[in-house]
């Protein structure tokens, strides 16, 4: 288990990685992120407004996590494919001053994320967030991520790890 404070915009968040096999609870889950690969190179993909990233995104009312990784990976990517659990971030504003109970975030909220193993490329569109997607040596991801951490790294590396498995 691994925690780090992050600038997210205005606001100080505590982030802690828990390489937990289990859900946290679905009503908490904010968002779901895939780590996808292609014979041992990972995606990247290009969003519009915000860079390199991995495909990921919020969770919508009636999915399930399984379910938004899929639809996020095949939307971003243009990828499919089989999936295991890695673990989640527990995405704490207990301390963050500007927080607002009023807003679309819990106090305590959670990311989940995913290893997946691509078995499909789909012909790339850009119909949905993304302009384009490329494949790169996992080591290459801190030059084109602007805002990797140290937790990132680390559900990286379990990744890698689960892949060679």
């Amino acid at each position: 288990m691994t925690t780090t404070y992050v600038n997210w915009g205005e606001a100080k968040v505590k982030l802690t990685w828990s390489a937990d096999k289990e859900l946290p609870p679905r009503e908490r889950i904010t968002s779901v992120h895939g780590f996808c690969f292609k014979d041992d190179h990972l995606l990247l993909v290009n969003l519009n407004h915000r860079g390199w990233d991995f495909p990921g995104g919020h969770i919508e009312k009636e999915e399930t996590p399984e379910e938004c990784l899929k639809r996020e990976a095949f939307e971003e990517g243009y990828v499919s494919g089989n999936h295991s659990l890695l673990g989640h971030i527990t995405v704490d504003h207990r301390e963050n001053p500007i927080w607002d109970q009023n807003g679309p975030y819990p106090q305590i909220g959670y990311q989940v994320f995913y290893r997946m193993d691509i078995d499909k490329l789909h012909e790339f569109q850009g119909k949905y967030e993304s302009i384009e997607r490329m494949f790169i040596n996992p080591t290459e991801v801190p030059e084109f991520y602007q805002d990797w951490n140290g937790i990132y790294q680390e559900i990286l590396d379990e990744a890698v790890y689960k892949g060679g498995r």
